[in-house]
Order: C-alpha cells, then sequence, then structure tokens
C-alpha cells in the first residue's frame, strides 16, 4: 500500500470524527487534572479562611496576663470599679483548709481572710475593690468577686453578717437583735417585729410582704423549731432578696428559744422533717447511731460522713442529746 492510499485511508477524518476526537481529549484532560484543581482550590480556601476563633481567644489572654503583670488585681475591675465573677471551670476545693466564724466583709482584716482560708489572689482583689469605695451590701455581693468560685462562696455564706447584722458563733448561743426601735435607719410606720413570735397579721404589714409570703415565712419557722439567725428568713422559699431587703430593718431577733431535736431518740422521720436534716442526713445518722452507740456529745456527729463542718455549724442550735 502506497503512502498516500494509507493517508487518505486512514488519516483522513469527517468532520464528525474531529468533533468526537476533540471532545475525547477535553474529557481526558478533566478526569487528569480536576480532581487536582479542586484539592489547591481548597487548600487555598483554608488558608485564606483560617478558624481565628482560638487566635482572638489567646490575644484576649495575653492581654489579661500583660495588664496583670504591670498592675496586680486592676484587671479584676472595669471602669466603673464593679467587681466580676470568675467563670472559669474544673476548680477543686477539696483541700481548701480555713476556720469558719462571723465576720463582715466590709471590715475583715487581711488576717481575718486568711484565717477563712482565702488565697492571697482573692484577698488581694476584695482588698483592692473596697480601697476605691467599694462596698458589700449584701451577702451575695461576694459571689460577683472575680476569682471566687461558687463552692468558695456556699462555704461562707452563713457566715457572712454586714454591718449590724454579725453575731457570735453558735457555740456562744447569744444572739443579738438586729434593729430596735431607736435606730435611725427605720422609717417611719412599719413597727419592728420579733421574726421568732411574729405572726402572719405582723408579717403582712411589712412593705412586700403579702398573705403568701408571711404564711411561707411562719411555716418555715415552725419547720426549723424558731430562727437562730435573721438571715434566716431569707431563705424562706419565694422570698425575692430585694424584698428581704427591704424589711431586714424590721426585724429583730428577741426571743431565742428554739425547738431542739433528740439525736439520741429522734427517728429518721423526726429528723427528715428539720429542713437543715432531710432524708440525706437523717438516714446516715440513725444508722452511725444503730451501729456506734448513743451520741455522748453533739461533736460526734462529726463522724457521720455526710455530715461536713458546714452543716454541722447549720444545724448545731437546733440538736441536743438530751
Amino acid at each position: 500500500m502506497s503512502w498516500p492510499k494509507f493517508v487518505a485511508d486512514y488519516l483522513t477524518f469527517t468532520r464528525r470524527d474531529r468533533i468526537a476526537i476533540i471532545v475525547i481529549l477535553v474529557l481526558i484532560t478533566a478526569v487528569f487534572f480536576l480532581p487536582k484543581a479542586v484539592t489547591t482550590t481548597k487548600q487555598k480556601v483554608q488558608i485564606q479562611q483560617p478558624d481565628t476563633a482560638w487566635i482572638a481567644a489567646m490575644k484576649r489572654l495575653e492581654i489579661r496576663m500583660d495588664d496583670n503583670e504591670r498592675n496586680p488585681g486592676a484587671a479584676d475591675y472595669d471602669d466603673n470599679n464593679s467587681f466580676q465573677y470568675d467563670r472559669r471551670s474544673g476548680h477543686n476545693n477539696a483541700g481548701l483548709k480555713g476556720e469558719l466564724f462571723y465576720f463582715d466583709p466590709n471590715s475583715l482584716s487581711v488576717e481575718g481572710w486568711k484565717k477563712l482560708g482565702f488565697r492571697e489572689k482573692i484577698i488581694n482583689t476584695i482588698r483592692n475593690y473596697l480601697s476605691k469605695g467599694g462596698k458589700f451590701k449584701k451577702p451575695e455581693d461576694l459571689k460577683k468577686i472575680y476569682g471566687l468560685f461558687p463552692d468558695e462562696y456556699e462555704r461562707i455564706a452563713a457566715y457572712i453578717r454586714i454591718a449590724d447584722n454579725n453575731i457570735p458563733t453558735h457555740q456562744e448561743q447569744e444572739f443579738r437583735p438586729i434593729a430596735n426601735n431607736n435606730s435611725s435607719n427605720i422609717k417611719t410606720g412599719y413597727a419592728v417585729i420579733d421574726i421568732n413570735i411574729a405572726d402572719t397579721t405582723a408579717l403582712i404589714a411589712l412593705p412586700g410582704i403579702g398573705s403568701k409570703l408571711a404564711a411561707r415565712i411562719v411555716n418555715f419557722r415552725d419547720k426549723l423549731g424558731g430562727f437562730y439567725s435573721i438571715n434566716q428568713v431569707a431563705e424562706t422559699y419565694g422570698l425575692p432578696d430585694s424584698t428581704f431587703q427591704k424589711i431586714r430593718q424590721y426585724l429583730k431577733l428577741e426571743t431565742n428559744a428554739l425547738r431542739k431535736i433528740n439525736i439520741n431518740s429522734a427517728t429518721v422521720d423526726e429528723l427528715k422533717a428539720h429542713p437543715y436534716i432531710r432524708y440525706s442526713l437523717a438516714n446516715p445518722i440513725v444508722a452511725y447511731r444503730n451501729e456506734h452507740g448513743p451520741f455522748y456529745k453533739t461533736e460526734e456527729l462529726k463522724k457521720v460522713m455526710a455530715v461536713t463542718e458546714d452543716i454541722y455549724n447549720k444545724i448545731l442550735p437546733y440538736l441536743t442529746i438530751k
């Protein structure tokens, strides 16, 4: 076969053949190069659009650390000298030690805070806040201190006494009235009442107290066996803190007779009826008594695993062994 005839038979294409060849070549090219092009594009997008959340967080941390180094304690306050609560997680308070006693956070010394078991940084924060004119108006204000964890506050909450509300320890059993008829802070028009003998009518006469709240206060008092601190009124279910702060100046505590519970004879049902004991403590107390015999002094109650130092101090005024 001559060369011209070979070319004419095999290398001559019609217009339709040429179009088909071009399409095939395009498809082949696409199969080989398109995946690489897509991968490169994705990589560029990822490079151009990084996740900046962690970068911003690191910058904020660096700024906070720099501020603390330049002026320790200053970062705990904003421009208005307000204090903030540290919401960090993972806190372990198991090793926290300190002696519990009644105190006024507005006047407690550095030594007093250390005696309570507070960390140096928290003490500095509190002192800085007070030195700038700040003041704790109610116990809950301490919860807003930057760096103070919830369990640390709960540990000392029952012992906070602000201004004229300071009272001695449970062991002394001497309770003073928080307000009296001669107080210059008391507004006219409302009578000062003894919280341990006031009935619902006397409570309703106070600002912000209706029939339901009055009944709840009396019911809570009866279940407790009497109040040993005016701050206990604030624990009444449904009583807003704002209302309690409003009526606080009209409350006094002069009748200190508390109904005692004999931990050597009380049944589980009798113990769990007390708002501070409930079943979670009643059952372990009775079980310990059944196994080890009667309690010879109230301090032995601390040997019950469920009874912590805080719980013991809270329920002590209501306990007796005789």
